[in-house]
C-alpha cells in the first residue's frame, strides 16, 4: 500500500487530477472518493469522465445513485455512484456492483456507506478543504495500482 498527497488549488487542478485517473483507469477499477460535502468529490468524478470524451458536464448521481456511462459515450463503461441516500451497507448488494464491475469501472462517492472493507483493492482518494479555500487530496494506492498510481 502507496500513500500519498497533494494539494488541488483550484477546480482546474481537480479536473486535472481526473484526467490523470482517466489515463490510467481500466475496466474492474474502483476508485473511492472520500470527503465532507462540497469537498469536490464530484468534481473530481467529472474530471474523469471528461478525459474520458464526456461530451457534458455529468449530472451528480446523488438522486439516480449509479449514473452509467458507456462507449461511445467515453472510452470505457464507467459508473459513477453516490451511496450517500443508502441507509444499511446491505442495500450496496442489491445495486449489483460487483457484477457491473467486470466490465466497467465504478467511481464511488460515499464508499463508508457500503460498510467496511469493501473494495479492498480500490484506489482511495479523500478530499479535504483547507482554510484557504484549496483542497487536500490525500490517496492509499493498493498494489492492483502498482505502475499506474501515483502518475
Amino acid at each position: 500500500m502507496r500513500r500519498g498527497e497533494e494539494r488541488l488549488a483550484d477546480l482546474a487542478a481537480t479536473a486535472a487530477i481526473g484526467a490523470r485517473l482517466a489515463d490510467v483507469l481500466r475496466p474492474g477499477d474502483v476508485v473511492t472518493l472520500t470527503g465532507g460535502l462540497g469537498a469536490g468529490k464530484t468534481s473530481l468524478a467529472r474530471g474523469v469522465l471528461a478525459a474520458l470524451g464526456l461530451a457534458e458536464e455529468a449530472p451528480s448521481p446523488t438522486f439516480a445513485i449509479v449514473q452509467p456511462y458507456d462507449p461511445p459515450e467515453i472510452r470505457l463503461p464507467v459508473l459513477h455512484i453516490d451511496l450517500y441516500r443508502l441507509d444499511d451497507p446491505d442495500e450496496v448488494d442489491e445495486l449489483g456492483l460487483e457484477e457491473a464491475r467486470r466490465d466497467a469501472a465504478l467511481l464511488v462517492e460515499w464508499p463508508e456507506r457500503a460498510g467496511v472493507g469493501r473494495w479492498r483493492d480500490a484506489l482511495a482518494l479523500d478530499i479535504a478543504m483547507a482554510p484557504d479555500g484549496a483542497r487536500r487530496l490525500t490517496w492509499e494506492a493498493p498494489d492492483a495500482w502498482d505502475g499506474r498510481w501515483p502518475r
